[in-house]
């Protein structure tokens, strides 16, 4: 049909007209006539292409062999210099798209490689962006999408990995008895202020330890000890509490008889200024007694 003059363009697509093997013009999609016999079209799509990486083995800079693979992203932005520029855009994109991702990794350690993909994927991007722009190309993203370990490398990171499980298992635990020591230490002084706690301690984990249906209880001399000494515990607070509502009943008694006493003989309390009235009253001579006679003698 594009001898007959006649050409239809996609709306996806641009024709490149060449007449006489001369670049004439760029035809947009529709409907296009051309000069038969003189005029040639080529067509350049311009759908973004997805276009794997082929896997391949690369030496990283810690000296680990791995196999590398990725997928890159790109579409034809210039019609004209897609053509004239390059004979074959795609293969040539899959070619540098090779030896960028060998060089990249190359240069990178295996850690990196591993953990930070995100860096090593942009660093491609650019490197293909620039060389690919004077082709007509545009390299929106790369990608890579698998990282082959030797077995040996695979078993060496799942020990590295459960040994650092286990470092931090261990510092889990070491804060724990750090903290634990702490209020054991707290505990050990109000038991030693209060021995009988750790008697009621001690049965409180044997009621524990009896919740098991299936376990024998052998009961130490430390515990008939301890058993012991809450009963006389609990005997010597009750003979206390007794003496002291004893102590208090009595005194109350005394009291009430005391005051009952006082007021049946108020006149047999005397008090001590009238006795001694009473004996200088006694020993003072009388007025109508004669006294004795001064020439007696």
């Amino acid at each position: 049909m594009a001898s007959l003059g006649v050409a239809v363009v996609r709306q996806y697509e641009r024709g490149v007209v060449f007449r006489l093997g001369r670049l004439r013009a760029v035809r947009k999609p529709g409907f296009r006539f051309m000069i038969p016999l003189a005029d040639r079209m080529s067509k350049v799509s311009l759908r973004t292409v997805t276009m794997p990486v082929p896997g391949q083995q690369v030496i990283t800079q810690d000296n680990v062999s791995i196999g590398v693979a990725a997928v890159a992203y790109f579409r034809r932005v210039d019609a004209v210099k897609s053509i004239v520029e390059i004979e074959n855009v795609s293969d040539a994109v899959r070619q540098i798209a090779q030896t960028t991702v060998r060089n990249i990794v190359g240069r990178s350690l295996l850690d990196q490689v591993l953990t930070d993909t995100q860096t090593l994927n942009l660093a491609i991007r650019e490197i293909l962006d620039g060389i690919t722009q004077q082709w007509g190309v545009q390299v929106f993203l790369v990608e890579l999408k698998d990282i082959e370990l030797p077995p040996s490398m695979q078993r060496a990171m799942a020990r590295q990995a459960e040994a650092e499980r286990e470092k931090r298992a261990k510092i889990i635990a070491a804060e724990g008895e750090a903290l634990s020591v702490g209020r054991l230490a707290d505990a050990a002084d109000v038991i030693s202020d209060h021995p009988i706690a750790l008697q009621l301690r001690n049965l409180q984990i044997l009621s524990e330890i009896a919740a098991e249906k299936n376990s024998t209880i052998v009961f130490p001399a430390q515990f008939l000890d301890s058993a012991r000494a809450i009963t006389d515990f609990v005997a010597d607070e009750s003979r206390s509490a007794d003496e002291s509502r004893s102590a208090g009943e009595h005194g109350a008694a005394d009291g009430a008889r005391i005051e009952i006493e006082g007021r049946e003989r108020p006149d047999e309390i005397a008090r001590p200024d009238d006795a001694e009235r009473e004996i200088e009253a006694a020993d003072a001579p009388r007025g109508d007694e004669p006294g004795p006679d001064p020439s007696a003698g």
